[in-house]
């Protein structure tokens, strides 16, 4: 007999499987996600509302895991500090505090690990710095054309994958 594998899939689509997890660990996830929907349910301000949600996981999960002789460096590698990181995004989309992730914060990360400048970025890919800019700040678009012709000149590729936030109901 199988048992079902639980998991946790946040924003980015990464899967964080639960059942790897201690009981006392899934239990405090859990204790966050009713948080997390406390807070987005609350009668304070959008912004106040997602302080006060930050304001509370960090310090539990902090807590947690000091009690256990883990690190500061250690815990905010472990997956419940991840998924508490993620729920707080969550909060903020669901505001309107943020915007969900797209390919543009996959670019600035490449452009930010990979090159010492814009400009750098710019001059291997071929992209204007002034398209660039306005890509970033979200006024326009890259073509999937000119989004592969750069991401191929750096060695990427673009890929689909399933949205696992997504119901799939086919």
């Amino acid at each position: 007999m199988t048992t079902k594998r639980a998991k946790y899939v946040d924003l980015d689509g990464r899967e964080w499987p639960l059942n790897d997890l201690g009981q006392d660990e899934r239990q405090l996830i859990a204790k966050l996600q009713r948080s997390m929907k406390r807070h987005l349910n609350s009668k304070s301000k959008l912004l106040q509302k997602w302080c006060d949600f930050d304001n509370h996981w960090l310090p539990l999960v902090l807590a947690f895991y000091k009690a256990k002789g883990v690190s500061r460096k250690e815990i905010v590698q472990t997956p419940v500090f991840q998924i508490a990181q993620d729920l707080s995004g969550r909060l903020a989309v669901s505001l309107g505090l943020v915007k969900k992730p797209d390919y543009r914060s996959g670019l600035s990360e490449i452009i930010d690990s990979q090159f010492k400048s814009r400009r750098e970025f710019c001059e291997a890919t071929g992209l204007t710095e002034d398209m660039l800019s306005h890509v970033l700040a979200g006024r326009k678009d890259l073509s999937i054309e000119a989004l592969t012709n750069a991401l191929d000149q750096m060695g990427f590729t673009i890929r689909f994958v399933r949205n696992r936030n997504v119901n799939q109901s086919a």
